[in-house]
């Protein structure tokens, strides 16, 4: 039984999102977890951490957010309806963040999916601050689905990787699920420097491929691009329908996503990016 939890605040980028999840997971077992948490602006971190609970002024919000949940569940029921899947929502004071890593705790999450909202005006975002901000502070695989991307069931698979993690089976058991019940293949792409794969990169590399040995993989090694133009001159030549990166500290991720630059990147994606944190949160 898949235990799949799904942040929403009521938008059709969000909707995108769970609609993903319902299809992605539709000969599984699951639970959905719909989340709201409201928190308005005017109320900081500090006074969360303070408050145990809302006062009265805040109950428009809740029932608010209640109200919306069950419209959003029966919505789900109407257009998925699946024997196979059951809904819950959770309605709370909280910020989104801290939420999600509590609900992590209590329910042993497997998967989080959520909208990434995409770049508008002239500012270069990759992701709306609070899919970055979830990518970064929570330990629990999360799928990000652009608003645009209309639903494909995950037939090629990239994953680029520098060989640089000591492959575990937290990090590739989530993936190897996925693609599970779905005729997938797995292209594990590396750039390369020019200067080989070290000892450690090779032996990381074989340990990736005894992952994979039950699966359909290709293995592709590129040079003189950055990670950025090796993912997008990939694209031009196979229609990719997932993304995966192992959210590792010291990875080539972090520098790619998480400086300050970020908003000078000028990387976006049109296919949804799945994270595998390299150290899980405690279920």
């Amino acid at each position: 039984m898949k235990k799949i939890l799904l942040p929403t605040d009521f938008s059709e980028n969000s909707w995108n999102a769970i609609t993903y999840a319902l299809q992605l997971f539709k000969n599984e077992e699951c639970t959905f977890f719909l989340l709201n948490t409201f928190a308005p602006a005017v109320y900081q971190v500090e006074y969360l951490l303070v408050m145990p609970q809302p006062d009265e002024t805040l109950n428009v919000y809740k029932e608010s957010s209640l109200r919306n949940l069950e419209m959003l569940k029966e919505r789900m029921q109407t257009e998925f309806s699946n024997p196979k899947h059951s809904i819950e929502t959770i309605s709370i004071f909280n910020t989104l963040v801290h939420q999600i890593n509590e609900e992590i705790q209590d329910k042993s999450i497997d998967y989080i999916i959520m909208g990434t909202k995409g770049a508008t005006g002239a500012r270069e975002i990759l992701f709306g601050s609070n899919t970055v901000f979830v990518l970064k502070k929570v330990k629990c695989p999360i799928i990000a689905v652009p608003e645009t991307f209309t639903y494909e069931s995950p037939h090629e698979i990239l994953f680029p990787t520098d060989y640089g993690i000591n492959y575990q089976d937290e990090h590739i058991q989530p993936l190897l699920n996925l693609t599970g019940n779905n005729v997938a293949r797995i292209n594990i792409l590396h750039v390369d420097k020019g200067r080989g794969l070290t000892e450690y990169q090779e032996r990381n590399k074989q340990q990736l491929e005894s992952y994979f040995k039950h699966s359909a993989y290709l293995f592709h090694s590129v040079q003189n691009e950055s990670v950025q133009e090796a993912i997008a001159n990939f694209q031009l030549k196979v229609r990719v329908n997932l993304l995966v990166m192992l959210n590792n500290k010291h990875s080539f991720f972090e520098n790619l996503f998480f400086k300050s630059t970020i908003n000078q990147i000028g990387f976006h994606l049109n296919i949804p990016f799945f994270v595998i944190p390299t150290k899980l949160g405690k279920k």
